[in-house]
């Protein structure tokens, strides 16, 4: 196998289900307009709090894409 090259992008999605959900928005939402997804990392989990209770959840992926 040859060694490869990868484009990092860096994205936060966003959810009011889940961090899970924030991230596969996030990841989806990249493979829109680029080609060749290989990996992705999760580099920082938040969210967003009203009245005491959880309303957002925050996800900080970075998104490897295989440059041809």
């Amino acid at each position: 196998m040859a060694d490869a090259v990868y484009k990092k992008i860096q994205v936060v999605g966003t959810s009011s289900e889940s961090f899970s959900d924030a991230a596969a928005k996030a990841v989806s939402k990249v493979a829109e307009t680029e080609k060749n997804l290989s990996w992705f990392e999760v580099v920082e989990l938040r969210g967003a709090i009203s009245d005491g209770k959880i309303t957002q959840y925050q996800v900080t992926v970075n998104v490897g894409c295989r440059v041809s």
